[in-house]
């Protein structure tokens, strides 16, 4: 990833591949994660994708201690993949969250910093 990507985006991204169910309403749809961040998720897109865009989702990613749970909203569409915004990280999500991330970034110190930035926010 380019420097001034990095700088867009704000957050660092981890590339993980982990199953990912995006809920919306009644429906589900079971996916592929690509990458993370403490703001953004980007998925595979499945086959058939009859999403409400501009409704929000809820994002299950299974990880090997359990499971993760975000809500966010769909960025972007491009090329077979989906970019999500996340809204909102609840209490019990945020230490997975951390947890996940510290697994896949290459200095910690980042990803610390990082957290005390979206919390001042």
């Amino acid at each position: 990833m380019t420097e001034r990507a990095t700088e867009h985006r704000g957050f660092t991204r981890a590339t993980i591949d982990l199953p990912v169910e995006v809920h919306q309403g009644g429906s589900v749809w079971e996916q592929r994660l690509i990458d993370i961040s403490l703001a953004g998720v980007s998925t595979d897109q499945p086959d058939l994708w009859d999403a409400q865009y501009n409704e929000p989702f809820t994002l299950i990613i299974q990880t090997a201690d359990g499971a993760l749970e975000l809500h966010a909203y769909l960025q972007h569409v491009e090329a077979g993949r989906l970019g999500f915004a996340v809204q909102h990280v609840d209490r019990e999500n945020i230490e997975p969250l951390r947890e996940l991330l510290a697994t896949h970034i290459a200095d910690p110190s980042v990803l610390e910093e990082e957290i005390r930035a979206l919390e001042q926010e």
